[in-house]
């Protein structure tokens, strides 16, 4: 590329919240100043007080402007602030300095939804090239875990998904099973590709979790970061951390939020199980520290779940060298490359004894951790690179118009 690129992210998720989203788009934000590019990064916060504010975090310009809260408990009032969201993004952009800015490219993030109106009204205006990373295929996850039905809520969010579909040059799924669900939404003017997740190897600096220091030093630990949530389906986990009580070499660490955190943790207590804890997420920062305490990393995914995606949290454990216990349904993308390339061991049942049987052959079998210990590192480094990941959405737009 020889010129520099004004780049525009759009998400509702950037440092210092904590979310894998938040560290991937840091972490892209990041190699695009690497490239040479000069990258914006426009999200939403509740600000009383002010329309937008401007910061610099690690080097990349970050506009905040303000929006409704987004983030809560109720499904229903969530998805209200959601819709608005564009709209008041929108609004206080054309108030901010930015409001002038003349985009050579626009990439916004999904989850949620809705930022099709902002990303129209932004294209209409500087007609930049347009790229949409998309992790989540809604609503079609939420009907397969019968969150909504086939009525007039989920057509509803079907047109809302497909705005921001229809004002894409380019969409980055996940996996390659992702493809078949967006294929009639291929055009000449519009590609579906596999954008892969991607993750900055960081040093390990050290976490506020020091296992040595709790009831469960000394064990082999099966950690889970990241979201609790229904589309996790982690109830077997805990059923699988009851099932293996009475190895006292064998322990396991929840650490991240969700709407099932607190119930799971109230249910450790109920159960008095003594070989697991549960922590609240930590900083993205704390996380090599911690998984340079473990053993294996735990995935789930609920059986139901029809639409594939490769977790953040997968990504995390395979680059910092941790093999993967993960439970998901059969047939997956993130099934076939765990056992393609020998990073784990996945189960697609819902039997907690035979779930039981290979997390014990994990736990007791050394040389076999190490092995896929190595194949994860190299499978991180090749395939979830924060580089590949830009080089790949700019390179995928630019070329029509990098003569121009």
């Amino acid at each position: 590329m020889d010129r520099s690129l004004l780049i525009a992210i759009i998400s509702t998720d950037y440092p210092p919240l904590r979310t894998s989203a938040a560290v991937q788009l840091r972490d892209l934000a990041q190699e695009f100043v690497a490239l040479g590019h000069r990258p914006i990064v426009i999200v939403p916060s509740p600000m009383p007080d002010s329309s937008w504010t401007i910061e610099r975090l690690d080097g990349v310009e970050v506009l905040r402007l303000a929006a409704p809260e987004t983030r809560s408990s109720s499904f229903v009032r969530r998805a209200i602030a959601e819709m608005w969201l564009p709209f008041a993004m929108l609004r206080n952009m054309r108030r901010s300095p930015f409001a002038a800015e003349k985009y050579d490219l626009l990439v916004w993030y999904s989850p949620p939804i809705f930022f099709g109106p902002l990303i129209a009204a932004l294209r209409r205006r500087f007609r930049p090239r347009t790229y949409l990373i998309l992790r989540d295929i809604f609503p079609e996850w939420a009907l397969d875990l019968g969150l909504i039905r086939r009525g007039p809520v989920y057509f509803f969010f079907k047109a809302v998904a497909a705005m921001q579909y229809i004002v894409a040059e380019v969409i980055g799924v996940q996996t390659p099973s992702n493809l078949a669900y967006l294929s009639r939404w291929a055009r000449p003017s519009r590609r579906i590709e596999v954008l892969h997740n991607w993750l900055a190897i960081e040093p390990a600096i050290g976490c506020s979790i020091v296992l040595k220091d709790t009831a469960l030093a000394g064990r082999k630990i099966f950690v889970y970061i990241g979201n609790l949530g229904v589309a996790q389906g982690a109830d077997i986990l805990l059923e699988l951390v009851d099932s293996l009580r009475q190895r006292d070499d064998i322990g396991f660490v929840f650490v991240g939020r969700g709407s099932e955190f607190a119930r799971l943790k109230d249910e450790k207590a109920s159960r008095k199980l003594n070989n697991v804890l549960f922590f609240e997420e930590i900083d993205s920062s704390e996380i090599p520290g911690l998984l340079e305490q473990c053993h294996v990393g735990l995935v789930s995914l609920h059986p139901d779940h029809k639409t594939h995606n490769i977790p953040g949290k997968f990504v995390s454990y395979v680059q910092y060298g941790v093999p993967v216990l993960a439970r998901v349904n059969a047939g997956t993308d993130l099934q076939r490359l765990i056992e393609d390339e020998q990073v784990g061991k996945v189960y697609v049942g819902n039997s907690v004894s035979e779930l039981k049987q290979l997390a014990e052959q994990l736990a007791d079998d050394e040389r076999m951790r190490y092995a896929m210990s190595r194949r994860g590192r190299e499978l991180g480094r090749s395939m979830f690179s924060p580089k590949a990941a830009a080089e790949q959405i700019i390179g995928s737009l630019i070329p029509p118009v990098g003569k121009g």
